[in-house]
């Protein structure tokens, strides 16, 4: 923990910053519970810091120390805010000190004041913990249509959704439809137990999960009722226009060429539509083109849509997940 011991730094390099922080309740909860938060810090960020009463020292090199301060200026912010900190949180906030941007003068948005990204629902405030994921929201609350390319656990789906459910809360659409290709990577369709609906409904599981996170249990139950908030396979959006929608289509690796287009295609007045997926996990039979790979080649040069890619740097899983994909990566001679 702290200061690398392979190559400390010269003494001359190594000063102290000192931090006061008025309320000692937010800086106990700033702290954490044995200050396993500063621990976190001082490991990911290769500071020490040390406690003197109702102030924190931090000590190391000046560009650490500096980024370090930052981050528990902006976590002592938060619990101002009434907010709570994880260890995402801390994460998320260490990520963007080093790699924040200044906010777009054009941004008009009140989520994006401050150059922060917020966002609403009904049971969290939902915030990108990395450079990729703030423009990747951005991009969703700007454009019509937008694309999130990159490998599993970077927020591509959450943060779509998250964005769904701001909007249609916030009265900008009119309804929300999630949907994905029910490609059988390993299993028969036909020989699993139950009607159509049990068949299907593993497939869509992520997204009930990602839906439960930001509304209450029962409002997504009486919403899909209402059919206010759909989640079907991908077959099951053909001969349909989406007006006044949110629209993601996720896993869109595994949906053939003519599904993409018949999808994108479908697209209304007053909506948006987001495509996510990884091509890296492929599931189609072996010699079928994916549908996103071919939608990636041919819509790039239309300025009103965008795409946004992720890497494993960007993953908010456990770290191991990051190093995993790396690792699968570099083994991968069409990435060499």
């Amino acid at each position: 923990m702290g200061l690398d011991a392979l190559n400390p730094p010269k003494p001359e390099d190594i000063h102290e910053t000192l931090l006061e922080f008025p309320d000692n309740r937010l800086l106990i909860d700033l702290c954490g519970e044995f200050d396993r938060n500063l621990a976190q810090i001082e490991h990911q960020m290769n500071v020490h810091i040390l406690r003197r009463g109702n102030q924190l020292a931090v000590v190391g090199d000046g560009a650490a120390r500096g980024a370090a301060a930052a981050v528990l200026q902006s976590l002592y912010q938060r619990l101002e805010h009434g907010k709570q900190i994880e260890a995402g949180d801390i994460d998320g906030e260490i990520r963007m000190e080093h790699a924040e941007t200044p906010s777009q003068p054009g941004d008009q948005m009140e989520l994006f004041k401050g150059g922060r990204v917020e966002i609403k629902t009904r049971k969290k405030l939902v915030e990108p913990r990395t450079d990729a994921q703030k423009a990747y929201v951005k991009s969703l609350f700007k454009k019509e249509l937008a694309f999130g390319i990159g490998p599993a656990g970077t927020g591509k789906t959450y943060l779509a959704v998250a964005v769904g459910v701001n909007m249609f809360i916030s009265g900008h659409v009119d309804r929300i439809l999630l949907s994905r290709p029910a490609v059988e990577a390993g299993e028969k369709l036909g020989y699993l137990p139950g009607d159509m609906k049990d068949k299907v409904d593993p497939y869509m599981q992520p997204l009930y999960d990602a839906l439960n996170d930001f509304l209450p249990s029962k409002q997504v139950e009486k919403l899909i009722a209402e059919k206010r908030i759909e989640i079907a396979p991908l077959a099951f959006m053909r001969g349909r226009t989406l007006s006044n929608a949110f629209v993601v289509l996720d896993e869109a690796q595994n949906a053939t060429t003519m599904q993409m287009k018949m999808f994108l295609t479908r697209l209304g007045e007053g909506s948006r539509m987001v495509i996510t997926g990884d091509r890296s996990q492929v599931d189609l039979p072996r010699g079928v083109n994916s549908g996103l790979r071919d939608a990636e080649g041919l819509l790039k040069h239309i300025d009103e849509i965008d795409f946004n890619y992720f890497t494993a740097k960007d993953v908010v899983r456990h770290p191991l997940v990051g190093k995993i994909i790396d690792a699968y990566d570099a083994a991968d001679p069409a990435k060499a």
